[in-house]
């Protein structure tokens, strides 16, 4: 078959296909005005349900398959939405606007492979933001019930699931609670009980529209769904009402702030302390909420005010380019690692790129109670791009610089008396085959992610995408941090595609990875690294789309008559091959 008889096969194709849908519409806007169903073939393939998502437990003794619908019905898409403040909301259950969500939930042991299915959800649940205890033993989730959404809970020894909250919580500015390291407690970002009804447009204005300027000329980036009065203020302000309680998985609640615009709340790894990031007025028509004045607060276990960090202003006039910040603390986080240690980053250049200056950022912490001055762990020439967390002794902060594409990866010992850093990673990311990985991480005792090393601090486990000129094969490294050389302890072998997940013992022997093949679906297998052939199946899911299972499918390269070279994709249906062409 020739290069242009598959081109002509496949413009036909397409052609029958444009005629198929115009007759379509044309009869169904002359005889019912009302959605028609495709046939059946096509209606099987366009609502099957993808293979379901994996989420492993802190343990590794089971992990939780969470089946999906494949795409959002028309009742979803048809749901109000509010755009302000930069977000989409949906005001009928207080969350972000056409969020997808899974349909059901099953416990699964890794060691045996026994599936337990999650009973007691109501019918057709909406389950979104599942997330392990730190002990492994219980499962949290949101159930979006159409006018609000609830906080449930799962044990893995039962299966069974319950409603742990009445109140209603607020999912707009994302992640709506978080589990405490006891294992038994949850902070809430719920909805208070005395909110009121929505705020209702006016007929007339209050008043005009007035913006201000300083009178100088200012760089300003352009975004969308921005506030435009004074009643998507009085909206957002409603909508994003926090009242933050501490909940038990007996049910019982107590109080821990007032309600305000919590953007952000989470508790310390010991749990003795909460971090809030509180959103106040003014509120801005140039920005979006990220940029909108906000209080960095830490609360004690009693809800008393222990610390403010800061109280940072309006942020509309940021330098305009990459690399770009606002100034004043920001990326305010919890070391992982400690018990209660904040850190977080502040720009010494001003946040402008273009401006000259040996050192752009610099990463500062100070532990509970809080007193004194912050320690700076490590000053950095690029602009901070993220730290990964290990012990006192080894942290691994990056920095970049996105002009010249350059990524750093240092090593620091936090906790040392006298700071140091020692480079670790220098490359452009533009270089994908000599890209080294990220590193694999492990729960502490805290329920926080860590960087998992060895027992003596020499070594730490990479995972990577592999990136080759045969494509990608992912792998998974060992590398030794003093001599920075690495050791392969696994990688992807074509003609399968498979990705490294997680270690399942201490030894670091038994891992998790995912495989598929042009012909399988993706399925999670348990393997011995030093027995290539141990690989023992634990999920058994059939092929999404077995009608497509068989197609021919093919790349081809051809060059045009006025030498221009192209691609294409070639699709031939079950049982043909190019060979069977010419085609009519």
């Amino acid at each position: 078959m020739t290069i242009r008889a598959c081109l002509k096969f496949n413009v036909c194709l397409v052609l029958v296909s444009v005629f198929s849908v115009w007759s379509l519409l044309a009869n169904a806007q002359s005889a019912d005005p009302s959605y028609r169903l495709p046939p059946l073939d096509i209606a099987d393939i366009v609502d099957a349900e993808p293979t379901p998502a994996v989420s492993v437990g802190p343990q590794k003794e089971w992990m939780v398959l969470m089946s999906r619908d494949g795409l959002p019905s028309i009742a979803e898409l048809s749901e109000q939405e509010l755009r302000i403040a930069g977000m989409r909301i949906n005001p009928a259950n207080n969350a972000a606007s056409r969020r997808a969500y899974y349909n059901g939930l099953t416990f699964q042991n890794l060691s045996d492979g026994r599936e337990r299915r999650i009973s007691d959800l109501p019918a057709k649940p909406r389950i979104d933001s599942v997330n392990w205890s730190p002990d492994g033993l219980h499962l949290a989730f949101v159930l979006d019930q159409g006018t609000h959404i609830e906080l449930w809970t799962a044990d893995v020894d039962s299966g069974r699931a319950r409603k742990l909250l009445d109140t209603p919580v607020n999912a707009i500015f994302g992640q709506p609670y978080s589990w405490l390291s006891d294992s038994e407690t949850l902070l809430v970002k719920s909805i208070p009980e005395d909110r009121g009804s929505a705020p209702v447009r006016p007929l007339v204005p209050k008043g005009p529209i007035i913006q201000e300027s300083s009178g100088r000329p200012a760089a300003a980036r352009t975004y969308q769904d921005l506030m435009v009065n004074s009643h998507d203020e009085d909206l957002f302000e409603h909508y994003g009402a926090v009242q933050l309680l501490l909940v038990s998985l007996d049910g019982s609640k107590s109080t821990l702030s007032e309600p305000g615009l919590v953007r952000r709340a989470s508790s310390s790894p010991d749990g003795e302390y909460f971090l809030l990031e509180v959103i106040h007025r003014p509120f801005s028509y140039l920005v979006p909420n990220s940029r909108f004045p906000r209080r960095f607060q830490v609360l004690n276990a009693q809800g008393e005010l222990s610390w403010q960090l800061a109280d940072l202003p309006l942020a509309e006039e940021v330098p305009i380019g990459r690399g770009a910040v606002p100034t004043g603390p920001r990326s305010v986080n919890w070391r992982s690692d400690s018990g209660a240690t904040l850190y977080w980053v502040e720009a010494r250049d001003g946040g402008d790129p273009r401006a000259d200056a040996d050192i752009r950022d610099v990463v500062l912490s100070i532990d509970a109670p809080f007193a004194g001055e912050p320690e700076e762990i490590i000053s950095l020439q690029l602009r901070y791009a993220g730290v990964t967390w290990g012990n006192g002794d080894l942290a691994l902060v990056s920095e970049n610089w996105w002009s010249s594409r350059r990524l750093r990866t240092w090593m620091v010992a936090p906790d040392a008396t006298a700071k140091g850093k020692t480079l670790l990673f220098d490359r452009t990311t533009e270089d994908r085959y000599n890209d080294p990985g990220s590193p694999v991480l492990v729960a502490n005792t805290y329920g926080r992610y860590n960087l998992l090393v060895d027992a003596d601090n020499s070594a730490i486990y990479l995972r990577g995408q592999g990136a080759s000129a045969e494509g990608d094969r992912p792998f998974l490294d060992r590398l030794e941090l003093a001599s920075k050389s690495s050791e392969r302890l696994w990688q992807s072998v074509a003609p399968t595609y498979a990705t490294f997940i997680s270690f399942l013992d201490e030894d670091h022997q038994s891992v998790l990875i995912r495989s598929e093949s042009p012909d399988t679906p993706g399925n999670y297998f348990r393997l011995t690294l030093s027995d290539p052939d141990s690989a023992q199946a634990l999920t058994r899911f059939p092929h999404p789309y077995p009608q497509l299972a068989s197609v021919y499918k093919e790349v081809i390269r051809y060059q045009r008559d006025d030498g221009v070279m192209l691609t294409a994709t070639l699709y031939l249906p079950p049982g043909m091959s190019p060979e069977d062409g010419p085609f009519p």
